[in-house]
């Protein structure tokens, strides 16, 4: 698998930012130690989100994900968000969530050669990413076909009535409600189960309070008639507990196994 570190003006920011992209290598398999697939035509392509402490690197940093991902011939694209909680800020802050949901897909196209077919396209994240993931998936289903969140902050107006992180979360809304900037519960209220992506929702039992926010998710969604696969196993909010989830989540991916 090959790793690169894209730098690159975004128009939507208006500023220089950067993806870390792992792509699939037509030419390893001479490589000693590694099992890695090589697909006929464009990879799929997972949109794989950073959390609240992170940057686009961490994923690479902290978990097996290249070498899970070359087992799969898979493609995985991880965007630089800061600290914008998938958002579009108030003010000139930065309209990250028009970034990654309308300016990115296209970059990736252009500078990249991975499938464009929604059967290929999946989104997934963890903590802040999590939340940014569910709310891609939900928002725009026709996109992704799998979409996946791990110990998701999902309930941001519950963190805010907490007090959790209240600068932040204040900075994030700056006045507006949560539903303006994007509420995953209510976006779960409103799906069709006929056109939603296939979801999976997991977290740790001790990661405390975010387990009762997305057992609360797991209730609006199957309400909703829909079945997310849920694993609410021990855990806590650590990268050990993330690169075990993140094997999983990929061990599920609707895509063909026999290449």
């Amino acid at each position: 698998m090959a790793v690169l570190r894209t730098d690159f003006y975004s128009d939507v920011l208006q500023l220089g930012t950067s993806m870390t992209v792992i792509l699939p290598e037509p030419a390893a398999a001479t490589q000693i130690g590694t099992d890695a697939v090589r697909r006929p035509g464009p990879p799929p392509v997972l949109y794989l989100l950073h959390g609240l402490s992170d940057d686009d690197t961490m994923w690479l940093r902290q978990t097996s994900v290249h070498r899970y991902a070359a087992e799969l011939g898979l493609a995985v694209v991880m965007p630089q968000v800061h600290r914008s909680f998938y958002a579009d800020l108030p003010g000139t802050e930065g309209r990250y969530w028009t970034f990654l949901s309308q300016e990115l897909p296209r970059v990736v196209d252009a500078f990249f050669k991975v499938s464009q077919r929604r059967e290929d396209t999946f989104v997934a994240g963890l903590s802040m990413g999590g939340y940014g993931a569910l709310k891609w998936a939900l928002s725009q289903p026709e996109r992704f076909a799998f979409a996946a969140s791990l110990s998701g902050a999902v309930d941001l107006q519950a963190l805010a009535d907490l007090g959790e992180r209240q600068d932040l979360i204040d900075r994030i809304l700056g006045g507006r409600s949560v539903a303006e900037v994007g509420d995953v519960l209510l976006l779960a209220d409103a799906a069709d189960p006929a056109t939603a992506p296939e979801l999976y929702v997991s977290c740790g039992t001790e990661d405390v309070p975010l387990i009762d926010h997305n057992r609360r998710l797991v209730e609006r969604l199957r309400a909703r008639g829909l079945h997310p696969h849920v694993d609410f196993g021990p855990g806590e909010h650590e990268w050990g507990y993330w690169d075990r989830g993140i094997r999983d989540v990929l061990s599920r991916l609707p895509i063909d196994r026999s290449a």
